[in-house]
């Protein structure tokens, strides 16, 4: 059932999937989260898509088919971490609600919490930030598919949390999926 971060380990385990726009602070948001969560003494991990996309899902494109089996294969290592009570982070686009969906229905199969985390920046926003130059590769027409401009992305309808980041610090935006960990009984 979307939004309601079911699912509960014992152990303290759990996969927090911070999906949105490229360049809407997903990965910056989830830093700043792993970082408090270590000086709290808790086991963290960090699944970045573009590290998982060269070690994992290397060859693989960015069609539709290919995106989702490398949304696949980031909630396969998820749920495995999870589920020996380490806290993942991922912070990873995953556009497409069928994907997330599959994710979030293998942590609840498998009694391991799950968090739907929607940075949801405007895409205006994003392009002015745009941390890697994709933006601009787009609009010079060097690129083409990117996420959100030409490619779809379907946004959580139901998301356990939102966060607008560009209306909120990178440390007040680790901070409120802190206190939704907090009040779910996941810290």
């Amino acid at each position: 059932m979307a939004g309601t971060g079911e699912g509960r380990r014992a152990d303290g385990g759990a996969t927090v999937w911070l999906t949105g726009l490229p360049s809407a602070g997903k990965t910056t948001i989830a830093r700043a989260l792993a970082e408090r969560l270590r000086a709290e003494g808790r086991r963290v991990e960090l699944l970045d898509g573009d590290e998982i996309r060269e070690f994992l899902s290397a060859g693989l494109g960015f069609g539709r088919g290919d995106r989702h089996l490398h949304v696949q294969r980031i909630g396969f290592v998820a749920e495995l971490l999870a589920s020996h009570g380490v806290l993942v982070l991922v912070p990873v686009i995953a556009p497409y609600a069928d994907s997330r969906e599959v994710v979030r229905r293998c942590h609840r199969q498998a009694g391991t919490a799950y968090v739907e985390v929607h940075v949801a920046t405007p895409v205006e926003v994003c392009s002015v930030r745009d941390v890697k130059g994709l933006y601009a590769k787009q609009a010079a027409g060097e690129l083409s598919g990117l996420t959100g401009v030409d490619d779809p992305y379907e946004a959580p309808v139901a998301p356990d949390l939102r966060i607008d980041s560009q209306d909120r610090t990178v440390e007040e935006s680790a901070g409120a999926v802190h206190a939704l960990l907090t009040e779910r009984g996941l810290l």
